[in-house]
This record gives structure tokens, sequence and C-alpha cells, in this order.
């Protein structure tokens, strides 16, 4: 009998691809080898994205173009992660576009889904869990550079913003034993990885105790053997000074002074903070349930540019939330000149089901306003990335090899300490090397150079 074969797809966020590593570690415990092609696989599987509309509807579209194979070769096919609690049923039986739906807390149970699929019966398992971290599974690392990892080390969100799905799809936060992450971040540092990215929904907001279960804010301050994330980030930090740290995704609510600290005094830290802003409207923000104010949101830049003056800073922004009017959106325009971030993740509001938004608020703006206001936003970025880029011509950056450059097997790219692509010719350089490399000009979003000894 031969051995089956399994294809997996990510889409979405760095979670998810994190996931899929988490997966195909325990389908290659039970047997399944990794196919390079769809076609080429008995299971394939998407691991899906529900936080937008357009999102969801890009997988839609890859199912029906499975669809065809699933007939040909009576192919497996699967749904992993957030839009498989959503729409199971639609999934399954209104349009018998897949065989299995498994939910991000159900991974373990695929290989019995399998069997169930092969044997006809409904493989369906979205039970979301309190406990489910993964911890002690070693993934296996998917389309790999070999030089840069991810390490999840938390899962699920509390905090409920009013626009989003994730806590619905993915369940309440959880937080993984910190020496199962001291372990897995070790190994990739044996196999010869040389930066790590620490994964998590709000990454700072990790915190384990000895049981991964966060007290409440009271008990947190007094629990002295609790780890919080700037002592796990410590802990990182201290495998091996030749290590990368960087760490994504972070809420504004939860970056503290401690782990600004803690950025500052290590050096192989990298200074690059992903935070999340969404509006620059008090009363968006309100409605968002986000829990500041822009004003503290901008003193928590103040204080990551007093300690890090060097840091590099992005952000999320959602155009067109319910009830946003045109003086909101220009307090958010207002609020990106204050900060001028060095890049932006923007989007057009999508209702999305089950949230606190298509419950309580209207969605009001039209969307040719949205579009309209979109463009505007990231006008104003693209500006403010090409200015951030430019001034990091003329000085000295480390930068990782990460491989070739998209444009020319002649050049290599990495990435300095800030999160910026630099690209500089090969000589005798070698993928996973830190090489000192001076910027010379650079195009909006990338430094190029040459090497120095």
């Amino acid at each position: 009998m031969s051995q089956k074969t399994f294809y997996i797809e990510s889409y979405g966020c760095q979670m998810n691809v994190s996931d899929s590593e988490i997966v195909g570690s325990i389908l290659s415990e039970r047997g399944f080898r990794l196919a390079q092609e769809a076609e080429q696989a008995d299971l394939i599987l998407l691991n899906t994205c529900a936080i937008r509309d357009n999102a969801e509807q890009k997988i839609r579209y890859r199912l029906r173009e499975l669809k065809q194979l699933k007939k040909q070769k009576n192919t497996i096919i699967g749904v992993l992660g957030c839009m498989a609690e959503r729409l199971k049923n639609q999934l399954l039986e209104e349009e018998q576009l897949v065989d299995i739906v498994a939910g991000p807390d159900a991974y373990r149970s695929l290989p019995e889904l399998v069997e169930d699929a092969e044997d006809g019966k409904k493989a369906v398992n979205v039970i979301l869990s309190k406990e489910e971290t993964y911890a002690d599974i070693s993934p296996v690392r998917l389309n790999s550079n070999g030089v840069t990892a991810f390490v999840t080390i938390m899962r699920g969100c509390d905090n409920m913003c009013s626009f989003c799905v994730v806590p619905f799809t993915r369940g309440r936060e959880r937080s993984r034993n910190p020496y199962s992450i001291l372990k897995e971040v070790e190994d990739l540092l044996k196999q010869g990885y040389k930066e790590v990215t620490l994964l998590g929904q709000n990454v700072d907001s990790y915190y384990w105790n000895g049981d991964g279960a966060k007290k409440d804010l009271l008990k947190k301050g007094q629990d002295r053997n609790a780890v919080n994330f700037a002592k796990l980030l410590k802990m990182v930090a201290e495998v091996d000074p030749q290590l990368r740290i960087r760490f994504s995704t972070s809420h504004p609510k939860d970056m503290t002074d401690e782990v600004l600290e803690v950025m500052a005094q290590y050096s192989n830290i990298c200074k690059y903070i992903h935070l999340p802003v969404q509006s620059g409207s008090n009363p968006v923000l309100e409605r968002m349930n986000r829990g500041y104010t822009a004003e503290w949101y901008l003193s928590r830049i103040d204080a990551i540019r007093r300690y890090m003056p060097d840091c590099a800073i992005s952000t999320d922004i959602i155009a067109g939330f319910c009830g946003e009017t045109e003086a909101d959106h220009q307090e958010t325009l207002n609020l990106m000149k204050t900060v001028k971030f060095d890049f932006a993740y923007m989007f057009m509001y999508s209702e999305r089901p089950k949230t606190l938004a298509e419950r309580k608020y209207k969605d009001d703006v039209p969307e040719e306003v949205k579009k309209n206001r979109l463009n505007e936003i990231i006008a104003l970025q693209q500006q403010h990335s090409a200015e951030k880029v430019q001034q990091q011509v003329g000085k000295i950056h480390e930068v990782l090899i990460e491989g070739d450059s998209r444009k020319s097997s002649e050049m290599w790219m990495g990435r300095n300490s800030q999160n910026v692509v630099v690209v500089f010719p090969k000589k005798h350089h070698q993928k996973g090397e830190y090489v000192k490399v001076v910027a010379t000009q650079c195009t909006s979003t990338t430094l190029i150079g040459e090497s120095v000894e």
C-alpha cells in the first residue's frame, strides 16, 4: 500500500503559516508524506482566514478550482482554521465543496477525520479549547528558507474588539509553557536557523503562571513566579546572542515599558514593533472596543521612541468603520502624520458575522466613501514609507541573508533590524550569514547597497 500524500495551502496571517507547520508535523507522524503540488496529493488542506470577507471569497474560489481535481482523483479536500467553524454547514452539506472541516484547536484529530472522510462519514471537529497550545509538537517547517522560522507562543484572544471575528474562530487566550518555547527555539538554532518570530494573536498578552491560564490584572502583578511577555522575550534573547528575535502582533494596551526596556537592552531583539491603531478617532476607537484613546496610543509611540529612537513602527488601519464621519477620517490621517509609520496594513471595513459590530452598529459608510478614504490613507502611507526608507540610505545596516533577491540571482536579500528589505551583490557571502551593508540607494520599499568588510 502506497504512502498517503498531503498538500497544504495557508491563507491569511503568520499564525496560519505556523499552524500549517503543526498540521504537517501531526500528519507526518501518522505516516503521511508532504506533496509538492496539489495535483500529487491524496489530501489537500486549505488553512483559512476569516478576518475579512475578501479572504473568504478567495478561498471559496480556490475550492471551486479544486472541485474538478476532487472528481478526477477522488482527492479528499479539507478546510482548516478560522473559516471552519463559521462555514462548516455550507462547505460540507450545502455546497459540498469539502470532505473535512477542522477548527484551529482540532488538528490532533486530523488523521481520524481523514479516515472518517474516506469512509464517507461527516468529518467535522470545530470544538474550541481553553487549553490546547500544541506545545509538545515540533512543527515541520514548510517552504522554509532554513534561516527564519515562526514560533507560536500563545493562541486565541480575549479582547473582543467589536469588528473582529478572531475570539469566535480561535477561542480564548492561552499561553504556552515558556520552557517548551525555549526548547523549540534551541532546536531551531541547532538546525541552523538564525531568526525566530514569536507569534500570537496578541503576543504581548502572553502570561504563564504554571497552568497557562491568565489571572486578573491584580493577581498578575503579584505573581512573581509568572512569566509575562517581557520575561519571555528576555529568556529567548538569552538563548544565543547570534539568534535574532522578532514578534507579532502586539496590542497597544499590553505594550508595556517593561517590554520596551528588554527590547532596548538586547541587540538581538529587532527594533521593530507592529502596533495596530485601527483608527485615529476616539469615538470610532470606542465603538471598536479597542480600550484606548488616540492620545494614549500616541503616548505609547512616544515611549517606544524614548527607549529606542531607531525603532520602526508599523500598524493596521481600518477605513470606513460603522459611523465613521469625514472628521473621524481626518483624525486618522492626522495621527498618521504625527507618527509617520514605517509601514501599514490598510483595509476597508467589512462586516463579519457574530461580531459585536454586526449586532450593535449599522455598516453605514457607503462603499464609494470607504474606497476614497482607503485610497487617501494608502497614498499618505506610501509617502511616509518612502520617506522612512530614504532616511536609511547612507547608513550601515546589519543584514541577515535569507536568500536570493526576487529580481536577480546575482543579489542576496535580507532584512535589517527595522524589518526593511535590503538587497546587495552576493560576492563571497553565504545564506544565513550576518553582513554589514551600506545602503547606497533605495526604491520606495527596499534598500540597495554594498557589503562592507
